[in-house]
């Protein structure tokens, strides 16, 4: 008697032939590679914003003296 084709035999072929198959092999390794350039940038993006931040700061701290505002006329 075969067995139907929902049944218990059928769904042992099909999971042996998804091991053996390599074809989202690809799809998990660019998955990885995207994860590892997303950290990567969040990294990069990080440490760039502190030191831009700390340059700003730094140039606002230098430049703040060298101009006053002029008083009000008076009346």
């Amino acid at each position: 008697m075969r067995n139907p084709p929902g049944g218990v035999h059928h769904m042992r072929r099909y999971f042996r032939r998804w091991l053996c198959e390599e074809a989202g092999q690809d799809l998990v390794e660019y998955a990885l590679l995207a994860a590892f350039v997303g950290l990567a940038g969040l990294a990069g993006y990080s440490a760039i914003s502190t030191a831009i931040g700390n340059n700003y700061s730094q140039s606002n701290s230098s430049v703040q003296g060298l101009w006053e505002i002029p008083a009000p006329p008076a009346p």
